[in-house]
């Protein structure tokens, strides 16, 4: 095959249905930005200056996508738009947040929310890349998975000594070096899948034993208490803690990694009992779960006080209707945390129930691609990494929503790639980069397995038969 051939296939064989659905989340960060930018104003002069941010994010992207044609030719093509569009939704909103923040709090220090944002922004393609390099076999990510469980519960142990308490809540989850703060719970969110899904792999094959005790029919319980002890271990400490939304979340991970990889419904119905007493006795002795269930059933008797942030929220939600009040027509800032917490209901007042809808949308692709990668890994640890690193996103997803909107008790966790906070961006971005080498580890094993299509064999002409003696 000519050189000239060989340039013919490459660029057949590039990632042209990620080059062109990449377009959407560029064309909505710079539309976006330049509404948020005119709408105050309402002066439509402008300098490239003021895109900086969205010309930024779709460098990344497009640099993201090259680096994956280069290196990563397999890798799912879906995987990357729809994180671009989700996170490019987020960085839209962030600025916008921020000007709204600033005319309303001008001495509270959000000038720069949106540039730090961005930074992280940076942080986390760099990392998803850096991933990428770092996993091209995932076998030492199984090889070591006591070592990372040991590693990422010795980091949550650690802030309850040297933790810092950022938020004023006076919960330690923070570990801050100088102006940088890193919270090691979202980190131990993707040591735990990865030490469980290399735990269940391992013991595969015991997983089928069962042990008959009188009329009860038991699973190998010796061979489970190993990986139980290690999440009974970074339950307690996030119950110590009082970070109930990551308990809840790490619950969820666990019900749904154990379920797929002994397809027993036994262990979900054992799971929600004991979800449903743990939360009972957690009741009884925490107020601030109690304080959350009463906001959760009736925020209106807590409406100046610790349910005032619910509250406004729900305004928010009533005030943006079905298309909401555009960009830069509502008051967010009227929403503690909004940032944070409850940037789903800045979602809500300025983009209506068409934008939420759109979000949701958004988030239930990003999960079913995750879901899709698991279905096609051809690996049973690679099938139950990817199960696990989606299941965080989809609960976290679902928690925050939820709890935004009235339908679980609020929990303080963030909404993936639109919250503002640098802890959460990065260790969704390595997600996201661990998902895009096992889909591309599973192109790589496909492409092994079909076989190369038998030449065709050479038509011969037919001999003609000859026709009768002409008289």
């Amino acid at each position: 095959m000519n050189v000239g051939q060989r340039a013919i296939d490459r660029i057949r064989r590039w990632r042209w249905t990620e080059f062109q659905l990449l377009i959407v989340p560029a064309v909505l960060s710079l539309v976006g930005m330049l509404i948020v930018i005119v709408v105050p104003t309402q002066n439509l002069s402008f300098t490239w200056r003021d895109l900086w941010m969205s010309l930024l994010f779709i460098g990344l992207l497009y640099a993201s996508h090259f680096f994956l044609g280069a290196t990563q030719r397999g890798a799912d093509q879906v995987l990357l738009p729809v994180v671009g569009g989700i996170t490019g939704l987020g960085m839209i909103m962030i600025q916008r947040l921020q000007l709204s923040l600033v005319r309303t709090y001008p001495t509270a220090g959000y000038d720069n929310v949106a540039s730090k944002q961005m930074l992280w922004i940076t942080i986390g393609v760099g990392m998803l890349i850096g991933t990428l390099i770092a996993s091209r076999d995932l076998v030492w990510l199984r090889r070591y998975k006591y070592t990372w469980a040991v590693i990422g519960i010795g980091l949550v142990a650690a802030t309850l000594v040297f933790g810092k308490d950022l938020n004023g809540s006076g919960i330690k989850l923070w570990f801050q070096f100088g102006p940088v703060a890193f919270q090691p719970s979202e980190l131990l969110k993707i040591v735990l899948v990865i030490f469980l899904a290399g735990y269940l792999y391992d013991i595969r094959d015991l997983l089928a034993l069962k042990t008959r005790i009188g009329p009860f029919v038991l699973p190998p319980v010796p061979y489970l208490l190993p990986m139980v002890a290690v999440w009974s271990l970074a339950m307690l400490l996030f119950i110590i803690q009082k970070d109930l939304g990551s308990a809840l979340l790490f619950f969820g991970i666990f019900l749904a990694m154990i379920y797929v990889a002994t397809s027993k419904p036994l262990y979900v119905v054992a799971g929600v009992l004991a979800f449903f007493a743990g939360s009972t006795v957690m009741y009884f002795l925490f107020p601030v779960v109690q304080l959350r269930l009463g906001i959760w059933l009736n925020p209106w008797p807590y409406a100046s006080g610790s349910g005032y942030q619910f509250v406004q929220a729900l305004y928010a939600y009533a005030t943006g209707g079905a298309l909401g009040t555009g960009f830069g027509y509502g008051s967010p800032a009227w929403v503690p945390a909004i940032h944070t917490d409850f940037v789903f209901a800045a979602i809500g007042e300025e983009l209506g129930l068409a934008g939420t809808l759109a979000t949701v949308c958004f988030f239930l692709l990003l999960i079913y691609r995750g879901y899709h990668i698991a279905l096609r890994a051809r690996d049973n640890f690679h099938q139950l990494l990817a199960v696990g690193l989606s299941t965080i996103l989809g609960l976290q997803t679902l928690i925050i929503l939820g709890g935004a909107t009235g339908m679980v008790p609020l929990t303080g966790i963030t909404l993936p790639f639109v919250s503002y906070g640098g802890s959460s961006l990065l260790t969704n971005f390595i997600i996201i980069g661990l998902l895009l080498r096992i889909s591309a580890l599973t192109a790589a094993v496909e492409e092994r397995k079909v076989p190369a299509p038998a030449p065709a064999a050479p038509v011969l002409p037919q001999a003609v038969p000859a026709g009768p003696a002409p008289p």
